[in-house]
């Protein structure tokens, strides 16, 4: 500003004027010293503009414009004020008339008032918005391109109803979980239903179960179905460097979702603020108690929730809090599990609808041939599947293509150029022969689907097993012969070149982990008893149990490992010729599948066809969904109005149950 003064007012002489007074501006005017000048009314006096006929010395009067220096010019402007009279304007009249001096009028200012605004006010507007702007550059170092004072509010942002393309149809393989948030669906979409009823819709829907089996997705699809605001963050983004701002987010979070109600939260990885209170050592997890604190609340306190469902997710449900859990906050809780067979096929389907499949894939087999699979497992073979298909620049996913994506997702990609020694080779061929007749020969739980002697990861090759149906229990007999089966390769190691190699240190280590639950968890061996002695989340103080107690479990966990061993061995030894004919060709063929194993086991020769079938499954809708639900509603209203023999109602159990 001052260098602009500088340029613009301060040492341009042709741009200064000289003010005088009335008296002198009378004076002047009667001695003809003045060329021209102008009357405009101006705050109750008049304002006189003009210009003298020759150069007048300025004097230290120079109000126009800054000077740095001080020294005097000249100049031919002047300007000065008058009294509003008549008698004034007549005499100015008289000596200009007098002395031919050109006299003009002006039309009074509107704007003054506007222009001292503009100079004064708006700089000062300029300066202030440049600070501004400085400060929210500097807030966005630790604030995730946000503003100094935006750190307590919510980072979770509605997503567009219309722009969720997401629904039930879109989530296969939870068909039961889809029945049990119908009723959440209908609810957000016309809440007087329930209202009228004096039924509460559960506040929170609490999802848990493995990881990348569709929670998050479930819920995109309720919002998707319902057509309501959505709501989504991570458990860990309410928890900052800066003390309070955990809580201050979730306050902002529900006043956000309450204005748009109904409306959904959904909190990914709860487990992150939701961990039970008091666990931590010191004041370290005070911020996090603190968040939690303020969720409670929101849920169920004093305002409560009005039309806010809360969905979460997580996968350790039983780290959670126990107020969080109470009827009121999360009092429905859907377990979303691994998928059977049928759910397989479904997510399947789901995942194959933009890639051309070849007439050779059949998807009903992949889901046989992945148990234990979730749906991002799934998602990911045949993405694996298209990616091989590119890269050997074909038009459509074929069964080959699929095959080998399978052993990239279970085992990693296959190293063939790696040099292996022919005894080396022949060590490794005898090995996976061995597991194979041992799972062939005890098959009531297990079917063995492939065998290979391809390195692939750190294993020189392997044998896949899988389960002839989809289990949720293990017997003892299918946990012995799991060990047996593991145990072969060793076995077949030991009978044919009388010699032991490093490749089954991961048989036993998966044999080990079995035998070690049979007895500590299971209750499954006669010396230690029916209790548990290790949880699957380990204590982190370690076995809660004596040393001498200790020392029976890795007796017993030794007499069952043994006790495979030797049945692993009585096998082979029972079964030497197809052992050997197996061992053969997979030096010779690398690979062999499932037929083949069975044919040479059998026959002694290489294959031929046959096919089993599945049921067909597809994701529902959610008008199927509900109709499923209402269905079973009516099958169980039917069962209660006609109450039968017990005979009959233990028959009718036993077919429902299957």
């Amino acid at each position: 500003m001052g260098i602009a003064y500088f340029f613009f007012g301060g040492n341009n002489s042709s741009t200064q004027t000289k003010t005088i007074q009335q008296s002198q501006f009378v004076s002047q005017l009667k001695n003809d010293k003045i060329k021209s000048f102008s009357v405009q009314p101006s705050g109750g006096v008049y304002k006189i503009t003009g210009e003298y006929k020759k150069a007048q010395s300025t004097g230290n009067s120079s109000n126009s414009g800054f000077s740095f220096n001080g020294n005097s010019g000249k100049t031919k402007s002047f300007q000065a004020n008058v009294l509003d009279s008549d008698v004034t304007i007549s005499q100015l009249q008289k000596y200009a008339q007098a002395n031919d001096v050109k006299m003009g009028t002006k039309a009074e200012e509107s704007s003054g008032f506007w222009v001292n605004l503009l100079v004064y006010v708006v700089p000062l507007v300029i300066m202030i918005f440049f600070f501004y702007m400085m400060m929210g550059q500097a807030g966005q170092g630790g604030g995730g391109g946000r503003g100094v004072m935006n750190f307590g509010k919510s980072k979770a942002k509605p997503s567009d109803s219309k722009q969720n393309k997401i629904r039930f149809s879109d989530v296969a393989g939870e068909e039961e979980e889809k029945q049990e948030l119908v009723e959440v669906v209908e609810f957000l979409k016309d809440p007087k239903k329930f209202l009228s009823l004096g039924a509460r819709i559960p506040s929170g829907v609490l999802l848990e179960g493995p990881p990348g089996t569709g929670k998050t997705l479930l819920a995109k699809a309720v919002a998707g179905e319902a057509g309501v605001p959505f709501y989504s963050i991570s458990g860990s983004d309410f928890v900052e460097m800066f003390v309070g701002v955990g809580a201050s987010r979730v306050r902002d979070l529900f006043e956000n979702a309450k204005k748009t109600a109904p409306s959904i939260i959904f909190i990914d990885e709860i487990d992150a603020v939701g961990r039970q209170r008091g666990n931590g050592m010191g004041g370290g997890h005070d911020e996090r108690e603190q968040t939690l604190n303020q969720l409670l609340v929101e849920m169920d306190g004093f305002n409560g929730d009005e039309g806010v469902i809360v969905m979460a997710a997580t996968n350790r449900s039983d780290v959670l809090d126990p107020a969080l859990l109470r009827p009121g906050r999360f009092d429905r809780k859907i377990l979303v599990g691994r998928p059977d067979v049928k759910g397989r096929e479904a997510i399947l389907k789901v995942h194959a609808k933009n890639k051309p499949l070849d007439s050779t894939v059949d998807l009903k087999e992949i889901a046989k041939q992945t148990p234990g699979f979730v749906g991002a497992d799934l998602e990911n073979l045949l993405n694996e599947a298209a990616l091989l298909a590119a890269r050997r620049n074909k038009k459509q996913i074929g069964a080959g293509e699929v095959d080998e994506a399978e052993d990239r997702v279970i085992a990693g990609p296959a190293k063939r150029d790696r040099v292996i020694s022919k005894t080396e080779r022949e060590t490794v061929a005898y090995h996976e022969a061995g597991h194979t007749i041992v799972g062939l020969v005890l098959n009531d739980a297990r079917v063995v689907h492939k065998v290979t002697i391809v390195p692939r990861g750190r294993a020189g090759g392997y044998a896949i097993m899988l389960p002839r149906e989809d289990q949720m229990l293990m017997s003892k007999k299918d946990a012995m012969e799991q060990i047996a089966g593991l145990m072969g390769g060793r076995a077949a190691e030991e009978i044919i070149f009388n010699s032991q190699s490093s490749g089954a240190s991961n048989d036993f280590e998966q044999a080990t982990q079995i035998a070690r639950a049979m007895v500590t968890q299971y209750g499954m061996s006669d010396k230690l008893g029916m209790v548990q002695l290790e949880s699957p989340q380990q204590s982190p103080y370690g076995p809660q149990y004596s040393q001498d107690t200790a020392a029976l479990i890795d007796q017993e966990v030794r007499r069952l490992t043994t006790k495979g061993h030797e049945e692993a061995g009585e096998i082979i030894r029972t079964h030497r010729e197809q052992h050997q004919l197996i061992a053969e060709a997979l030096l010779k063929y690398e690979t062999l599948d499932e037929k083949q194993i069975l044919s040479l086991f059998k026959t002694g020769k290489m294959p031929n066809d046959d096919s089993s079938q599945i049921a067909e499954d597809h994701a529902t809708t959610f008008e199927e969904s509900k109709r499923e639900l209402e269905r079973k509603e009516a099958e169980r209203q039917n069962k209660l109005d006609t109450p039968e023999d017990d005979e009959d109602h233990s028959d009718d159990s036993n077919s429902t149950d299957e």
